[in-house]
């Protein structure tokens, strides 16, 4: 049980600072919870104290651990893929580390302070990237709050630039067609085979013959390429492990290319002179180097920042085009849900615009009867 004590009692101290001393007790050790001068602040303070030990709600305001601190350690009990483990780790390295955030008392952070290092964050960062950084310090600061190492987060109504991002204008299939003229024989099939199947590039480089079914017109995901390592692993979440009908134009350009270029022992179908499954950064800036020399052709309208998702772009847009539902889109892409095809390619749903007139058009003309138009104004 709490208490509080007289500290003038001490001959020692008889008359100086604050007399009044509030004690309480959390786990079987008792703790300081500071001195006031008089009684019944303090006496409220102890209940104020005790109240939050028995909810559960009390945290230790003399906590050193430090805001980089307790992000590493939440990092790496995170279970996270490897990608994403580096991309965080390289965050809080880049963005935490060195900052006044980064070393300041993590029960000392008020909302002033992470709106300070949010602002300075977005000087060097695009709106995108700040946010995405954000985003990690508010779960860690949530994590902390779960853990009781600070009562409630300090991550709230941060004001952020505004992340406008332009339209997605996709590859048409002539530009497709250019782009895989212009790559090195021995990939011309990867582009085609991308595009026509919308896969992730590390879903691209683990395919494998036997994943490929020409009989059925099918190919199945069921690994990636780590980047790095180009160790096959599990893909990027569950409803990555997908089946996807397969094109006969794919289908086709697999086949030469099987032909011409005979997959390794393990069954990888893409691989270069070496013998071994390309790695994820030759592969990119073979194709954005492709892209490029395109873009730069006199009176050339091929865009230059082509890389290996634009032709993943590509084949939301044809399927879309050809009035796929965005559930069946998500679901060919390994989407978790049809969220993000709608917010990336919603606005490429043919006919949205005449549907719109038309929906207006038909809900006035049934209330056209009844309208003040139809009858007239009254006299």
């Amino acid at each position: 049980m709490g208490h509080i004590r007289d500290r003038w009692k001490d001959p020692a101290r008889k008359g100086k600072g604050r007399r009044w001393q509030v004690r309480y007790s959390v786990d079987g050790r008792e703790k300081d919870g500071g001195s006031f001068d008089v009684k019944a602040v303090a006496q409220r303070r102890l209940v104020e104290l005790e109240s939050a030990v028995h909810r559960g709600a009390w945290v230790d305001p003399t906590d050193r651990t430090t805001v980089v601190e307790y992000a590493r350690q939440w990092a790496a009990a995170r279970p996270y893929r490897a990608t994403t483990r580096r991309r965080v780790d390289a965050q809080i390295r880049t963005h935490l580390e060195g900052t006044a955030l980064g070393s300041q008392r993590l029960v000392s952070v008020r909302p002033s302070d992470v709106q300070a290092w949010a602002g300075e964050l977005s000087k060097s960062l695009a709106p995108s990237s700040t946010a995405a950084v954000v985003t990690v310090l508010k779960a860690i600061f949530a994590a902390a709050v779960l853990d009781r190492v600070i009562a409630s987060s300090p991550v709230v109504r941060i004001s952020l630039p505004r992340s406008e991002q332009p339209r997605l204008v996709p590859l048409t299939v002539a530009q497709v067609r250019e782009l895989a003229a212009a790559v090195p024989a021995r990939n011309r099939a990867m582009v085609i085979a991308q595009a026509g199947l919308g896969l992730r590039l590390g879903e691209l480089l683990a395919l494998r013959v036997h994943d490929v079914g020409f009989l059925g017109r099918s190919v199945r995901v069921e690994h990636q390429l780590a980047e790095g390592t180009r160790e096959r692993v599990e893909p990027k979440t569950p409803r990555s492990r997908r089946t996807i009908p397969l094109p006969q134009v794919v289908a086709d350009e697999l086949s030469a290319h099987i032909a011409r270029f005979p997959p390794l022992q393990d069954g990888s179908i893409f691989s270069g002179n070496n013998g071994q499954p390309y790695a994820h950064g030759y592969y990119g800036t073979v194709l954005s180097s492709a892209a490029q020399k395109l873009a730069a052709a006199e009176g050339s309208t091929f865009p230059a920042d082509t890389t290996t998702h634009s032709l993943r772009h590509h084949y939301a847009s044809v399927l879309l085009a050809a009035g796929e539902s965005v559930v069946a889109v998500a679901e060919r892409l390994g989407h978790d849900n049809a969220t993000m095809v709608i917010r990336v390619y919603g606005h490429l749903v043919p006919g949205s615009e005449s549907r719109t007139r038309k929906a207006v058009d038909a809900a006035w003309s049934s209330d056209s009867a009844t309208s003040p138009t139809a009858q007239g104004r009254p006299g």
